[in-house]
């Protein structure tokens, strides 16, 4: 039994989990395959699963009660569940599953509807957590709602008949097609209103639907929003090379109408509920706990909360990284900071880190150029890339100086994983010493 896999696949035969277990192997998801409920529940309680499969047609009536057994088994950790089988087929008893997609499932495909499973179940996690730490300073967290009315599609592309088929049948479903046939009205109408999903139409021009996806993907209040390609017969486009280029699902006209329009439903639900747990977590700036300049967490807020992040991570099994972020002393800022302009650039700074974490993660202003995060399920190495990424950021930024010219800030980065057993604030000291080692460089 490999004790680094990842993810466990329920399934009877190897017709439809062995070769996903292979491509997601092949992703980095190292996979463990079980063929039945005890052996699956066996492989729940000797290994810290990040996720689970079920296939519908292995388990049959068995499935919703085994994905609800898995899930007790993970407890406390929230535990992603995906199905796979038809989305179209009677629901009763899918509520226990995050998602539902129809075979054939890619593995590029599974594992892009993993990350977001599992950055959702940590988010969840965060919010549980949130609650309780603004809960002993006597405020209260809104729970996460979902935006009232039925889901809202953009379908994008010429009026092919499969096409409109497709978006009549989203319309029977209870959604609200809205339709544009050009990538520029596509995007005005993005940044005009929200929607939870987007149809795709690869007719032909499918070189534009794919600059969609990736346009989609580069835009960081578009990053979630899942895009369907909807390919017409013939297509040279490959399913690798739409899910590169960000696509989270690929369909035919093969496919029958209502079953593709199920699965848009399906990423259209599991989207909804990502996007509210982010704007919960993210109403807690409005708590009046913050720090008034940089709306981030506060030092002595951001030690309460990093101490219960700690003793959760150890309960979930999951790692937790912080990362330490001290606005570097290089010599041409010595007047600059002497008149005051790096103290007048600070809020914007630290927006600008409040803005470029991930809803999950906690910002905080720990001095008053220094700034802390803590980021949950989440290696050294992977939090470094983050405080990286938010430097070379903020690094692009120009901040006024009055008579003088702009300036540009960077920071000594340090950065360290909680290790089993150690006190969160050791973890902390240890980033904070490796960013003055980096000055001291």
């Amino acid at each position: 039994m490999p004790v680094d896999a990842r993810v466990l696949i329920v399934a009877r035969d190897d017709g439809l989990a062995g070769p996903l277990a292979r491509g997601l192997d092949q992703l980095g998801w190292r996979t463990i395959t079980a063929r039945g409920p005890h052996a699956a529940m066996a492989a729940m309680g000797d290994l810290s699963m990040e996720a689970a499969i079920i296939d519908l047609a292995s388990c049959g009536e068995d499935a919703s009660g085994l994905a609800q057994r898995l899930k007790a088994a993970a407890a406390p950790r929230h535990l992603p569940m995906m199905a796979l089988g038809d989305p179209a087929a009677d629901q009763t008893g899918q509520e226990e599953f995050d998602l539902t997609l129809a075979p054939p499932a890619y593995p590029v495909q599974v594992a892009l509807r993993l990350e977001a499973l599992l950055r959702t179940a940590v988010s969840e996690e965060e919010f549980e957590l949130r609650t309780k730490t603004f809960a002993d300073r006597g405020r209260r967290l809104d729970l996460p709602e979902d935006r009232d009315g039925g889901f809202r599609v953009l379908a994008v592309g010429e009026p092919a008949p499969q096409f409109l088929a497709l978006s009549n049948a989203l319309g029977r479903g209870g959604a609200e097609v809205v339709g544009a046939f050009t990538a520029y009205t596509a995007f005005d109408y993005l940044h005009e209103r929200p929607f939870d999903a987007v149809v795709l139409w690869g007719g032909e021009n499918q070189s534009e639907a794919l600059s969609i996806a990736a346009g989609m993907r580069r835009n960081t209040r578009l990053y979630h929003l899942p895009a369907l390609l909807y390919l017409k017969e013939g297509s040279q486009v490959t399913h690798t090379e739409a899910y590169g280029k960000g696509v989270s699902d690929v369909a035919s006209p093969e496919t029958p109408a209502s079953e593709t329009a199920q699965r848009v439903l399906e990423l259209a639900r599991a989207y909804r509920r990502q996007n509210a747990i982010r704007q919960a977590l993210e109403r807690a700036r409005s708590s009046g706990l913050m720090d008034a300049a940089t709306g981030l967490f506060t030092r002595d807020l951001f030690a309460a909360h990093l101490a219960r992040l700690a003793s959760a991570a150890r309960a979930r099994k999951r790692a937790l990284s912080v990362c330490v972020l001290k606005v570097a002393d290089k010599p041409e800022l010595i007047p600059i900071r002497k008149e005051g302009w790096i103290d007048r650039a600070i809020p914007q700074i630290g927006s600008m880190i409040g803005r470029l974490v991930r809803a999950e993660d906690t910002a905080a202003r720990l001095g008053p150029e220094v700034f802390g995060l803590a980021l949950p399920a989440t290696r050294a190495s992977q939090a470094l890339a983050a405080g990286e990424r938010i430097a070379a950021v903020i690094a692009c930024t120009a901040f006024e100086a009055g008579e003088r010219p702009a300036f540009v800030v960077e920071f000594d980065i340090g950065v360290a994983e909680v290790d089993e057993g150690e006190n969160a604030a050791r973890a902390l000291e240890r980033a904070a010493a490796k960013a003055l080692q980096k000055k001291a460089g």
